[in-house]
């Protein structure tokens, strides 16, 4: 899947990956896709937890060696 933006939050703890998921889908576009990568085991419940309270949609999340990556489509 494609994506419009990507917030690299690798070494970085709670809050800050879901801190900069915020910041840049706030200047996206409605329908645009952000890839987030993590690290912070935290971030698997932080990440679903943070679409599901504002409304984005939580595309998919995947492995890729040591990191997760967050596939979220900004609300409209």
């Amino acid at each position: 899947m494609r994506w419009t933006d990507e917030v690299d939050a690798t070494g970085l703890i709670c809050p800050l990956p879901v801190l900069r998921a915020r910041k840049r889908l706030a200047g996206m576009a409605p329908g645009a896709v952000l890839r987030l990568v993590t690290t912070d085991p935290a971030a698997a419940v932080d990440v679903p937890h943070f679409c599901a309270e504002a409304g984005h949609q939580l595309l998919s999340e995947a492995r890729e060696g040591a990191a997760n990556v967050w596939l979220i489509c900004r609300h409209s």
